[in-house]
């Protein structure tokens, strides 16, 4: 963990949004990377000019769309067929599958938006979906636009945070 908070400001020095990019695809998708604290130092780069804006909040939004798009594929076809195979011996039958689904229809897409401003939710929720074949749309809807929401707040404050220390520290 240390590699990664030591080398964060370096890598997005030298390879600027794309660093962000792939931090946040492997982060969403379990990997422990500090994802919060990226997006609050792609803000605070931006503000002080050393990366664009535009560039940031669209590495941002991909990396975490790629990310949990592979958390939901994985979900799909390695999650529930595990499930199906070996739920019998932990007493997940197939209707308490079925109940799973149903249940993340109506409720867990509304958990894929908000999952996000939750450590370590974020990481399990694409795979839920996939795991209780929530349908591509539903999934995709949500998640989107969570990575959107998401991306945009963390970064905003990183943004404007450096403006108003700025401001305080000219006193």
């Amino acid at each position: 963990m240390s590699f990664i908070h030591t080398h964060i400001p370096q890598l997005l020095h030298q390879y600027g949004s794309l660093t962000i990019f792939i931090f946040l695809a492997f982060g969403i998708v379990g990997l422990p990377i500090p994802d919060e604290t990226l997006l609050l130092l792609g803000g605070l780069l931006a503000a002080k000019g050393q990366l664009s804006i535009i560039s940031t909040i669209i590495a941002a939004i991909c990396g975490s769309c790629i990310g949990i798009t592979v958390s939901y594929i994985l979900g799909r076809f390695i999650g529930h067929t595990t499930l199906i195979c070996f739920g019998k011996y932990i007493g997940l039958t197939e209707k308490k599958l079925e109940l799973a689904h149903h249940w993340f229809e109506k409720f867990g897409k509304y958990l894929l938006f908000f999952g996000y401003f939750i450590p370590g939710v974020r990481h399990f929720t694409g795979i839920t979906a996939g795991a209780t074949e929530l349908n591509y749309r539903s999934f995709a809807i949500f998640a989107y636009l969570g990575a959107i929401a998401w991306s945009l707040t963390f970064i905003s404050i990183g943004y404007f945070f450096f403006h108003a220390w700025e401001r305080l520290h000219v006193f």
